[in-house]
């Protein structure tokens, strides 16, 4: 199929604009694959006024335009297999929701629009539990300065901090492999380290593009692609 790379059980489908993972990539590679990339897409899911997912319009078309099904992360339920999930450089939000993917020990959202940190972490600590290593790097709810200058050091420290105290089972979290005392500090203290969306904050969308272009390495060298593309490798482009 077009777009699509495969490597042995690695299945890549990068800067597709695609909307919602075509159910073919589900239906070809969905019980073999245990490592998919779907960067730099267009993937996100809105909320119906019933609080259930659904495709509504925003930007340009109008309020009660046709809506298309929810189906943006649904196509992830075939990949029964899966173990790692790179999703970096979409538009997903704070509705996002996985199916149960219960070995997935993977999973990056580097530069989405994420801004709300605990129903996130509530969420991947019950469908994704053997979850080992998590990026969030460019997304609000990651506080640093990528994403905020007034944000320092010690802010993203107590971030570290409440996750590691929701997913007690994280062994590297962003650009860092956790430490014990990291781990001793969450357990004492991650449950008072909540961390607040600012009133104005800016979706992370918005604040890359404020930003001068970066790299880094948002996983060990062993969860990288094996076929080098940028997406597995860094977090770039962010204008």
């Amino acid at each position: 199929m077009a777009g699509v790379v495969v490597s042995g059980a690695q299945v890549s489908y990068i800067s597709q604009d695609c909307e919602e993972i075509p159910e073919f990539l589900g239906r070809k590679y969905g019980r073999v694959a245990k490592r998919l990339d779907l960067s730099f897409n267009l993937l996100r899911v809105f909320l119906s006024h019933h609080g259930a997912p659904s495709w509504a319009t925003v930007g340009d078309y109008p309020c009660g335009a046709a809506q298309k099904s929810p189906r943006s992360l649904e196509g992830l339920k075939t990949f029964s297999y899966l173990e790692e999930l790179i999703l970096d450089n979409n538009l997903l939000g704070n509705d996002l929701r996985l199916p149960r993917l219960p070995h997935l020990h993977t999973l990056t959202l580097n530069k989405n629009q994420i801004s709300e940190l605990e129903s996130l972490l509530d969420h991947l600590a019950e469908v994704v539990p053997s979850l080992q290593y998590l990026s969030l790097l460019g997304n609000v709810a990651c506080p640093n300065e990528l994403v905020c200058k007034e944000k320092d050091e010690d802010d993203y420290q107590r971030y570290r901090y409440f996750v590691l105290h929701k997913l007690t089972n994280l062994k590297f979290l962003d650009t860092r492999k956790v430490t014990r005392r990291e781990r001793e500090e969450a357990l004492v203290r991650g449950a008072f380290m909540k961390v607040v969306k600012p009133k104005d904050a800016k979706t992370s969308s918005d604040a890359a593009s404020a930003s001068p272009e970066m790299h880094y390495t948002p996983l060990p060298s062993g969860s990288r692609d094996l076929t080098n593309h940028r997406a597995s490798h860094f977090l770039a482009d962010l204008t």
